[in-house]
């Protein structure tokens, strides 16, 4: 199927869907844009806005200055394309779910310790490896194949970055029960003391290691100088 023109005035699309022509055809992968922009590129839409959030719900990438410091209060990137939901098809197969509840997003936010089961990132906190981004978690539905082969969508938190990351793929029970089974007696009633606390052991060193990488940078630089000394 052909990619419509955004603007094309033949096009019978929702304002939805022209925004998404809108930001591929306009904005471009990586690209900025402001609500302003977006206005000016829809004029008389109340509700631009709103239609382009409403694309999150089939897996189009687009941060705001909360999930990206680089940006200014005003500014948003568009990270990447998801479903090409001018396609009629593609649209319904993708069709977003139910909303969770209120009710059922606290009780899995509980659950999951208010952390990503992913990377284990909290709400706010800054991703290691890029400070100007910071961890926003949703509870989301994703396939899961249990032990005995059954598949089920179950509930689970996930940050933004890791729910993009993982594409859709179902979550591997049955995997996980035979990467378990394979380990050594004594490495299984280690994994087994760490299930029932709810949390894995450590190590002085790694817990000597975690204290170090939360100092300031200031701090660490007089840590490693004190070592050397």
């Amino acid at each position: 199927m052909s990619i419509p023109v955004w603007n094309d005035p033949k096009i019978k699309a929702g304002t939805m869907i022209r925004a998404a022509l809108w930001l591929i055809q306009e904005v471009g992968e990586g690209g900025t844009f402001t609500k302003e922009r977006l206005r000016d590129a829809f004029p008389g839409v109340s509700q631009a806005d709103r239609r382009l959030r409403d694309l999150r719900a089939y897996s189009w990438q687009i941060l705001t200055n909360t999930e990206d410091a680089t940006l200014q209060a005003e500014d948003q990137r568009f990270i990447k394309a998801g479903v090409p939901v001018w396609d009629p098809v593609a649209r319904r197969t993708a069709a977003p779910q139910k909303a969770v509840s209120a009710k059922e997003t606290q009780a899995v936010l509980a659950r999951d310790d208010y952390m990503c089961t992913v990377c284990g990132i909290s709400a706010s906190e800054p991703y290691f490896d890029d400070s100007n981004q910071t961890g926003v978690l949703s509870v989301t539905r994703r396939e899961t194949v249990l032990p005995d082969g059954a598949t089920e969508t179950l509930l689970v938190t996930e940050c933004k970055r890791c729910r993009a990351g993982l594409g859709g793929s179902p979550s591997r029970a049955d995997e996980v029960l035979q990467s378990i089974e394979d380990l050594t007696p004594d490495d299984r009633r280690r994994l087994t003391r760490w299930m029932e606390r709810g949390r894995r052991g450590t190590t002085a060193l790694d817990r000597a290691w975690t204290g170090y990488r939360r100092l300031p940078g200031d701090a660490q630089d007089e840590v490693r100088a004190a070592l050397e000394g």
